[in-house]
């Protein structure tokens, strides 16, 4: 059976256990399902909100691109991306992964290869909103994002 990833790029919230839900409810053929949130931070209590921008389209079509690797690559049942955008305080969610597969190994791998690559090759762009009401810089990217990501490719 196909696996259709779904994949979804939104400013509001999503409910982490309602998407888990949806993958695993009344399937007999699932038997790991892994989940990764990622979370705004306050980086150390300086931050207020980190926004997050995109291009429409573009960010769906390489989040789909991204998925519907994974789900070659691994034996997956189910997989869902939900990656918000807009300005998110910290406490908040930003990213979600939920990755099904009959085993936990391909559930955990496919997971991880999927953040790994969110981190690096998804067009989104990142600006700081500081407590002090300073306008903070764009995030650059960190380097080793990039050795996370090259990992997969050998």
């Amino acid at each position: 059976m196909k696996v259709t990833p779904v994949v979804r790029v939104q400013s509001e919230d999503f409910d982490v256990q309602l998407e888990s839900r949806t993958l695993a409810e009344g399937r007999k053929d699932v038997g790991a399902l892994v989940t990764f949130t990622g979370l705004c931070r306050d980086e150390a209590g300086t931050l207020s909100a980190l926004e997050l921008e995109h291009y429409p389209g573009m960010a769906e079509a390489e989040l789909t691109r991204i998925a519907e690797q994974a789900v070659q690559r691994w034996p997956l049942t189910g997989l869902t991306v939900v990656h918000r955008f807009g300005k998110i305080p910290p406490g908040e969610n930003i990213v979600l992964v939920v990755s099904a597969s009959a085993h936990r190994r391909a559930a955990f791998e496919a997971a991880d290869f999927l953040m790994d690559y969110l981190k690096t090759r998804a067009p989104f762009w990142k600006k700081e909103h500081l407590v002090d009401g300073d306008s903070g810089s764009w995030v650059e990217a960190k380097s080793g994002d990039e050795d996370d990501a090259a990992r997969w490719s050998s």
